[in-house]
C-alpha cells in the first residue's frame, strides 16, 4: 500500500553508498585574486583542483536530463573547473581533523567585467549542489538567471558536508519498514516510533564525532572556506529552501563577507521540527482549500460540488473511501488507498487541472483498468528506472538529511505530544492531515541539540517568500526578517522554488546581482491560478511508493 511511505519515510530510513573522493591536482589560473589571510592558517589551503568527473549519457538520463539537452551539457561542463578544499571537522579544534569540501566552478564569460563569485545550494539538508549552476542553465536556457549571471559572476556548485563527492558518511539501513494499507492507528504508530527511536540511536551512536559535526553553521563556515581559498574577499549567494538557512547563517557568522545575498522560499526561523511540521501541514491544507475553491467554480467539468465545502466534503468522502476499499488495477503493482486521494488534493496550482482529472476519475472509474488520467502520472516522473549506472553521483544522503535536522532540533520528541497534535491535525485539515507526521522523526537522536542564535545585521540580504506556498510557508519570511532584517519580495504564486526559473521573478535577482539594489518588491512567479496552456503534471508511481518522503519532502527536508 502505498501508506507505507508516511512512516517509513518518517523514520529517516537511511541509505549507504561509497565515499567519492576526487584526486588532486594542478591549481588552473586564478586570474590574479590573492589568496585571503583567513585561508591556511589552521593547515588548511587553497582548491586542490581536478579534473572533473565524465558522466556517461546513462548518468544524464538518471539525472533527469532530457537527450536534447546533453550536447550542452557537456559544453557547459567542459568550461566546468572541478576541486576540493580542506576544512576542520570541528571548528573547536581547527588544527585537529580535516574533511575534503568538493566544488565545482563556472567562471565568468565576461572576465573583464567580473563581479566576483556567486555560491548557489538547492536545498536539502543533504541535497547535492555540485552541478547546480548547469542545472540551473539548463532550465533557464540563454535567457534564464543562470546564463545572466554567469556573465559576469564565477558560479559556484558544492556539495556540503556530509553530501555527495564531499567527506561523508551514511548510517546503516536499520529503519522500521513501513506499516500496511489504510489510516495510521495508534498501535502502529507506536510501533514505528519504537524502531524510529532504536534506528535513531544506533545511527546517532555510530559515528558521533562526525555526526555531531553536520550542522548548517557548520556548513556555512565551510562555504566561507571556500571563499577564501578562492582568493575572495566577499561571497555571493542564491540558495533555495533549506539553501536558505544555510544562507542566513552565513551572513549570520560572516556579515562582513557577504557581498550580495539572495534566498528564495525562506526557512522557519526557529528549528523546532513540530512547529515546523504543523505550519506546513495547515498551508497544504490552506492550498488545498484554495483548489477546491476553483474545482466548485467549474462543477461542470470535475462534478464535485459548486462550492468549496461542498468540493472538499466530496473529496474527503472519496479519500475515506478509498482508504476502506482500496482499488486494484491491472496496470498498477499495487493497491491504491486514500493515500493516492490525498496527493493529489496537495499540488500546486500549475498541476490542479491533471490532478482534478485524476481525482474525476478515480470517483468515476469501473472495472479493472486504471483511467488514463492516472497512468499519464504513474510511474515516478518518467524518469528512468532500475540501479543508478556506474559513475552516477549522490544527489543526496540521508544520513546528513537526519543529523543536520536532529543536530539542530529543539522541539518536542515525545510520542503522546506528537500524536494528539497529528489526531487534530486529521480534523481540523480533512484530505490532506494525514500527509503529516504522526511522530517526531528525531526521537531517539542521542546527540545533544545545537540551537543556532540569529542576530540582525545590515548586510545586504533579500528573502522572496511565497503568498500560498505549502512546503515554505509564507509566514516564514517576515518572520525570518524580523530576526534578521533585509528586504522581501513577494511572489504571487504557490510553487516552492520558483522565482529563479519565472521570468519576471529572475528578472529582478539577476538585477539585483548585477547591480546590488532591488528593483521590485513583487513579482508573478508561476501566478495563484493554473495558466490557460498549463501543461504541468506531477507524479504518482515511484514518487509515491517509494515515498512522497517527509525525509526529503514533508517533513525534516526543507527543501
Amino acid at each position: 500500500m502505498m501508506r507505507r511511505s508516511i512512516l517509513a519515510a518518517a523514520t529517516g530510513v537511511l541509505v549507504a553508498a561509497a565515499l567519492i573522493q576526487p584526486a588532486a591536482a594542478a591549481d588552473p589560473s586564478t586570474d590574479g585574486y590573492s589568496i585571503d589571510g583567513n585561508s591556511g592558517t589552521d593547515g588548511t589551503g587553497g582548491v586542490a583542483w581536478a579534473p572533473c568527473p565524465q558522466y556517461s549519457d546513462e548518468v544524464l538520463a538518471h539525472l533527469g536530463l532530457r537527450e536534447e539537452d546533453y550536447p550542452k551539457f557537456r559544453q557547459l561542463w567542459a568550461r566546468t573547473e572541478c576541486g576540493t578544499v580542506q576544512v576542520p571537522l570541528d571548528y573547536k579544534n581547527p588544527r585537529g581533523q580535516k574533511i575534503t569540501v568538493a566544488i565545482t566552478r563556472l567562471k565568468a564569460r565576461d572576465r573583464k567585467h567580473r563581479q566576483g563569485v556567486l555560491s548557489m545550494n538547492p536545498g536539502g539538508p543533504g541535497g547535492s549542489g555540485y552541478m547546480m549552476p548547469q542545472e540551473m542553465y539548463l532550465r533557464g536556457g540563454e535567457d534564464g538567471l543562470a546564463a545572466r549571471l554567469n556573465e559576469r559572476y564565477d558560479l559556484i556548485g558544492f556539495d556540503p558536508r556530509g553530501v555527495g563527492y564531499s567527506t561523508s558518511y551514511d548510517c546503516p539501513d536499520n529503519g522500521p519498514g513501513g506499516p500496511g494499507g489504510g489510516p495510521i492507528t495508534e498501535a502502529v504508530a507506536r510501533q514505528a516510533y519504537e524502531e524510529l527511536k532504536a534506528a535513531n540511536k544506533a545511527c546517532s551512536e555510530s559515528n558521533p564525532s562526525f555526526l555531531r559535526q553536520l550542522t548548517t553553521t557548520n556548513v556555512a563556515r565551510d562555504l566561507d572556506r571556500v571563499r577564501a581559498a578562492l582568493g575572495e574577499r566577499k561571497m555571493n549567494f542564491f540558495g533555495v529552501s533549506w539553501g536558505t538557512w544555510l544562507g542566513v547563517q552565513y551572513r549570520n557568522e560572516f556579515p562582513e563577507r557577504v557581498a550580495n545575498m539572495w534566498v528564495d522560499s525562506t526557512a522557519i526561523p526557529e528549528m523546532r521540527l513540530d512547529v515546523f511540521g504543523a505550519t506546513r501541514s495547515k498551508a497544504t491544507y490552506d492550498d488545498f482549500t484554495r483548489m477546491a475553491q476553483w474545482l466548485a467554480e467549474r462543477d461542470a467539468e470535475y462534478g464535485f460540488g459548486d462550492t468549496r465545502d461542498e468540493v472538499i466534503a466530496a473529496i474527503a468522502a472519496l479519500k475515506a473511501d478509498y482508504d476502506a476499499h482500496p482499488r486494484n488495477f491491472v496496470e498498477i503493482p499495487e493497491p491504491l488507498d486514500g493515500f493516492v486521494i490525498g496527493i493529489s488534493g496537495t499540488q500546486p496550482a500549475p498541476v490542479w487541472p491533471v490532478a482534478s482529472r485524476v481525482l474525476r476519475d478515480l470517483r468515476d472509474v469501473t472495472g479493472e483498468h486504471a483511467p488514463p488520467s492516472l497512468l499519464e502520472v504513474w510511474g515516478g516522473g518518467g524518469g528512468p528506472q532500475g540501479p543508478p549506472p556506474a559513475g552516477m553521483p549522490r544527489m543526496n544522503n540521508r544520513t546528513m538529511n537526519q543529523a543536520v535536522m536532529c543536530n539542530e532540533d529543539m522541539g518536542s520528541r515525545d510520542f503522546e505530544t506528537s500524536w494528539a497534535a497529528y489526531q487534530k491535525r486529521l480534523v481540523d485539515e480533512p484530505v490532506t492531515g494525514f500527509l503529516s507526521m504522526p511522530i517526531p522523526g528525531c526521537a531517539g537522536w542521542t546527540l545533544d541539540p545545537q540551537p543556532v542564535r540569529l542576530r540582525h545585521s545590515n548586510a545586504s540580504l533579500v528573502m522572496s517568500g511565497h503568498r500560498y506556498e505549502a512546503v515554505s510557508p509564507y509566514q516564514w519570511t517576515p518572520a525570518m526578517r524580523a530576526e534578521v532584517g533585509g528586504s522581501i519580495v513577494s511572489v504571487n504564486d504557490d510553487v516552492h522554488g520558483s522565482a529563479a526559473m519565472t521570468a519576471d521573478c529572475s528578472a529582478l535577482i539577476a538585477s539585483y546581482f548585477e547591480r546590488g539594489r532591488l528593483s521590485g518588491r513583487t513579482c508573478e512567479g508561476e501566478g495563484p491560478l493554473p495558466r490557460e496552456d498549463s501543461v504541468e503534471s506531477f507524479s504518482v508511481g515511484q514518487s509515491f511508493s517509494e515515498g512522497q518522503s517527509f525525509v526529503e519532502g514533508r517533513s525534516f527536508s526543507l527543501r
